[in-house]
């Protein structure tokens, strides 16, 4: 039997009245997912990480411009050109391949941690509005990923996003 399906049983014989006492649960659940991408601090987010790296990129398109520029050269010149200009244009070539790569290897790694940085930072402002509305709300439990069926009833994605616009727009 699968970890999801224990944890359903398990949570069925608690529900159930058997461990617990008679009194009224508030449940309602979130859709992180819909949370984050409707979310102002996301788009903020989107934005500064865009132009936080729009330079590099436009710098590493360019080192790919020139470098796609010095291979044609070598294609259509290589048989007029000296044995020792050939072997500079070959090197040059070669080092620039190498720092090209190294740039974007070094950039693509910048780049994830950055968004790793951006998502921890919302995760945590997402944890904080959840906590805050159910102490709010008096909401005993709040379920979240994974889920089957979900009432619109009890979902409250929509509070929490209106809450992180609130935060948003004070901060």
């Amino acid at each position: 039997m699968n970890g999801f399906v224990s944890t359903l049983i398990g949570l069925g014989l608690c529900i159930s009245g058997a461990a617990l006492p008679a009194a009224d649960y508030v449940i309602a659940v979130i859709d992180p997912t819909r949370i984050v991408e409707q979310s102002p601090q996301y788009e903020a987010a989107r934005a500064q990480l865009k132009r936080e790296v729009g330079d590099r990129e436009q710098k590493l398109a360019e080192q790919k411009k020139q470098l796609t520029e010095l291979r044609q050269k070598l294609e259509r010149d290589a048989a007029r050109m000296s044995e020792e200009e050939l072997q500079r244009l070959k090197t040059d070539i070669r080092n620039r391949d190498r720092k090209v790569k190294y740039a974007q290897a070094e950039f693509r790694e910048d780049l994830s941690l950055r968004q790793n940085e951006l998502r921890t930072k919302l995760v945590k402002q997402v944890k904080e509005v959840v906590a805050e509305l159910a102490r709010e709300e008096e909401i005993d439990l709040i379920l979240s990923e994974g889920l089957i069926y979900v009432s619109k009833r009890i979902d409250i994605s929509d509070q929490v996003i209106a809450r992180l616009r609130e935060k948003f727009e004070t901060r």
